[in-house]
């Protein structure tokens, strides 16, 4: 089955033809094009959607049961783990539904060029980088709207048909999760859409520029081949500049950064107030801090149906770790229920998929303890604010 014109498209660049394959990451016809178009035996490197750490666990899927949990929490990565396995079950999901191998199109081009000595050239940037340059160019409500929809991807399952399926030849599974901000707010369509293009383009000028490939295979998200395209006709600038440019995390703004810091201040402020004008309402003030927020956080955990130890360890975190924002709630909550519940290898081994399913989520350890660090996260946060108010409420009473 031939890929509409659109979906495909050939340029020159120097010595070279590359030819754009526009696919969906779960499609059986994308797959087929893709073996259909290796076959002809023309091409001598492929080029494919992935950046290292996707190609990594794409070729070696049994790579999360090496995941070093405590070493996840203290570089602060849990968001992005538990963003990467929602993304993956949603994935996952769709290909279960048409019986076929999620990324099937990336699997088919790097097999190929593995059997026949074919160079396979990475063209996406690190989904990392890519998730936090979004962070930082959201408000905090933003990204907790964007973080909780994409776990409520993970809880509500919905069937997709195969007209369906093919609409996600508009961009990848990535862009399709996020497609209604996306469409709607450029500043998340630019570092989802058009700077990956931009990355993609400069990768490809990067590997070819000088190696001269006479033929070359790209195989990326539909959504990406105009961009793509666009970029290589129209943008001949440094490859090695615009890679070091887009792979950059601006440094957060500081008065966002500050925020954290004026709460507690507002907070520790009331507290002196109110000892001041009586030792009784001080120490109201004080239990008010310590029942809500640890309550909340300590719900959050009860959710993700913790060890009571845990519970416990959140009620009492909580109103301490909401005083520095250099320590969060879910850090104390995550590592006692890790000490509580250690995960054995068959929970890493079974992580990818016991994740396509709500109840897996909280029947393997691993994933269970992400969902600990989560909700008592999220839990202490909400607590912060009501606390807070109620305290700003007693004071001006």
């Amino acid at each position: 089955m031939p890929a509409p014109a659109e979906m495909v498209q050939e340029l020159l660049l120097g010595e070279s033809r590359i030819t754009l394959l526009g696919a969906a990451h779960v499609s059986r016809a994308s797959a087929e094009q893709v073996k259909d178009l290796l076959h002809q035996g023309k091409f001598d490197a492929v080029a494919v959607e992935l950046c290292p750490s996707r190609y990594g666990a794409l070729i070696n899927p049994d790579s999360l049961a090496k995941m070093d949990l405590f070493r996840v929490m203290r570089e602060g990565r849990i968001p992005m783990v538990v963003a990467n396995l929602a993304l993956g079950a949603y994935q996952q999901r769709l290909a279960d539904q048409f019986g076929i191998e999620p990324g099937a199109e990336q699997r088919a081009a790097i097999r190929f060029a593995q059997q026949n000595a074919l160079p396979v050239l990475l063209l996406d940037r690190e989904i990392g980088i890519t998730f936090k340059r979004i962070a930082r160019r959201l408000s905090w409500w933003r990204r907790f709207s964007l973080f909780s929809g994409l776990l409520a991807s993970v809880v509500f399952h919905q069937e997709v048909d195969e007209a369906e399926i093919e609409r996600l030849k508009e961009g990848d599974v990535l862009e399709s999760t996020f497609a209604q901000f996306a469409d709607q707010h450029r500043d998340l369509y630019i570092p989802l859409i058009e700077e990956r293009d931009r990355y993609m383009a400069a990768r490809l000028r990067q590997e070819i520029v000088g190696k001269a490939p006479k033929q070359v295979l790209a195989v990326v998200g539909a959504g990406h081949v105009k961009g793509i395209a666009r970029f290589l006709r129209d943008v001949p600038e440094q490859p090695e500049t615009t890679i070091g440019l887009l792979d950059r995390v601006p440094a957060s703004k500081r008065w966002p950064k500050a925020i954290p810091w004026a709460i507690v201040a507002v907070i520790l402020f009331g507290f002196v107030l109110g000892f001041v004008r009586s030792p009784h309402l001080g120490w109201q003030l004080v239990l008010d801090w310590v029942l809500i927020n640890g309550s909340l956080s300590a719900l959050g955990a009860i959710i993700a149906l913790a060890h009571p130890l845990t519970v416990l360890a959140a009620f009492a975190a909580a109103p301490i770790t909401s005083l520095n924002p250099t320590v969060g709630a879910g850090m104390v909550t995550a590592a006692v229920e890790t000490l509580l519940r250690r995960p054995n290898v068959g929970d890493f081994e079974r992580l990818r998929q016991d994740t396509t399913e709500p109840r897996g989520w909280w029947r393997n350890r691993v994933s269970r303890i992400l969902l600990v660090f989560v909700l008592s996260t999220l839990g202490s946060a909400v607590g912060t604010y009501l606390a807070g108010f109620r305290i700003i409420g007693r004071l001006a009473a």
